[in-house]
């Protein structure tokens, strides 16, 4: 990665900066210093897109924490999972946004963090016709396929990532990205 910031097009109220790579801080694991050998941000985007299940991560405004492995959809580097808002992951994300996704390889890793936001259906009528549609491609043989009325009132959360961490062989190829937020947006 040249680490140029390019724009990219704009979502909801902020214009996302293509994540800029660097090495993880992880002290006592000889992560390598120089930026050779990092991972692209196409095999995030691979992973993600493929993967089947997300485990998503929250806490209570207790500190509680609480983990689920959920069904979503990665579009426009963008993870969409959905759900009851009266779920404990749901209630966890109405008073705590703060969240972590893990996929399930503990080998070919890829874990995000940043805040999830629930959308409603209903607002976004031309995302949720997206949406509906890759959840369908994705889950119909096994049984899900979502109308863009399913989140008219709520249920589907949105997490645009702020940190990526991904690594194949570690520490070799051990990549962290950062999402800056332009202030100008």
């Amino acid at each position: 990665m040249s680490g140029a910031e390019e724009p990219s097009k704009e979502r909801d109220s902020s214009r996302r900066i293509n994540p800029r790579a660097s090495r993880p801080h992880i002290p006592g694991y000889g992560i390598p210093s120089s930026n050779e050998g990092m991972l692209p941000w196409s095999h995030v985007c691979e992973r993600m897109g493929n993967s089947p299940n997300y485990w998503i991560s929250t806490a209570a405004l207790n500190g509680r924490p609480h983990t689920t492995p959920v069904w979503g959809v990665w579009l426009d580097d963008t993870l969409y999972f959905d759900g009851s808002p009266e779920t404990r992951r749901g209630r966890d994300i109405a008073s705590n946004p703060a969240i972590s996704v893990h996929l399930e390889s503990g080998d070919d890793v890829v874990i995000l963090e940043g805040e999830a936001e629930q959308i409603r259906g209903v607002e976004r009528p031309d995302l949720v016709l997206k949406l509906a549609a890759a959840y369908s491609a994705k889950y119909a043989a096994k049984g899900y396929e979502p109308t863009p009325d399913t989140w008219d009132e709520g249920g589907l959360y949105v997490l645009r990532p702020r940190i990526a961490f991904a690594w194949t062989k570690f520490p070799d190829d051990a990549t962290r990205w950062y999402f800056p937020i332009s202030e100008s947006a």
